[in-house]
């Protein structure tokens, strides 16, 4: 037997149009599309710099056109925006939960449950690849520090999908700041800005391999790492720091077969590629998260001047 319902009928919304593919139409569209497609630019940010030419150099060697790293008519004709560039991320009460301040000092960071986000703003922005300043650009009307669960806001729709290939190796190239992934046939199929080390003497050069990887992982501070660290003179003593986006080390570590190397996240994704390390090759945590899902053990790990 039927049941009536109290409720009056309310006609379906009409579905969205479809989006239709197109190339695209500017420099934070070619960001997206060639993030989609594994070729980081960074922190996305609709400004066409060093690292988005380098990630247009990569996609236009894979696919056969000149390497200009220009967004030029041929280029956007291929770089296919299959769906749309932006989305809707409603921020959520867990999102505000997980904020915290991150202490200025070795020892205050240790005595952390979790090194997390320490503003909205830095979580949506790093959960989406993109720059805070394109957030409070694509959102005028938003107060950050002020946002309560059930907001909208509008952000980059640009994570990579798996390649359908396997690594085969990596490639990290000192001069360009900049680490490839590569399959058997030597096509890159992933590329990203990379942070190297300050001192010459510190930056490894040749063949090396992946030993391990681990996702969100602890930091252990050894203040002879740091002999320019007065409270690290001061301590004398090691430190372990707990995990999450603000860890020295971010949210993965993929371990090289020489010891205290490695390729790892940062707290500062914006500053990839543009500052210098102690000695490990540093991604965006983004970057990173992705990398540290396609490595394998004995994955070599070629250095290059």
């Amino acid at each position: 037997m039927a049941v009536a319902s109290s409720q009056p009928w309310v006609p379906p919304a009409p579905l969205a149009p479809l989006f239709q593919a197109r190339a695209v139409a500017s420099v934070l569209e070619a960001q997206i599309a060639l993030s989609r497609r594994g070729f980081s630019s960074g922190s996305i940010d609709g400004v066409s710099g060093y690292q988005t030419r380098a990630a247009l150099r990569a996609f236009q060697q894979r696919y056969g056109l000149p390497p200009t790293g220009d967004l030029d008519a041929v280029t956007r004709d291929r770089l296919v925006l299959d769906a749309p560039p932006f989305t809707q991320y409603v921020v959520t009460s867990n999102d505000l939960a997980r904020l915290m301040p991150i202490p200025a000092t070795w020892l205050g960071k240790s005595q952390q449950p979790r090194l997390d986000f320490v503003s909205l703003l830095e979580l949506v922005a790093e959960t989406h690849r993109a720059h805070p300043a394109l957030l409070r650009r694509l959102n005028p009307e938003v107060d950050w520090p002020a946002v309560a669960p059930g907001r909208a806001v509008v952000v980059p729709d640009a994570a990579p999908a798996p390649p359908d290939v396997r690594l085969a190796f990596l490639r990290i190239r000192l001069r360009d700041r900049m680490l490839t992934g590569h399959d058997l046939r030597t096509n890159v199929i992933l590329h990203c800005p990379c942070s190297i080390a300050a001192r010459v003497d510190k930056r490894p050069v040749g063949r090396l391999e992946v030993a391990v990887v681990a996702i969100n992982p602890t930091y252990t501070f050894n203040p002879a790492v740091f002999p320019e660290s007065a409270e690290g003179r001061r301590l004398g003593r090691k430190l372990t720091l707990p995990p999450g986006p603000n860890n020295p080390v971010g949210v993965a570590w993929i371990g090289l077969d020489r010891p205290g190397y490695g390729i790892h996240g940062t707290p500062r994704p914006e500053d990839v590629g543009r500052t210098e390390s102690h000695g490990c090759f540093r991604l965006a945590n983004w970057d990173a998260a992705h990398l540290a899902q396609l490595v394998w053990r004995r994955l070599p790990v070629y250095v290059e001047p």
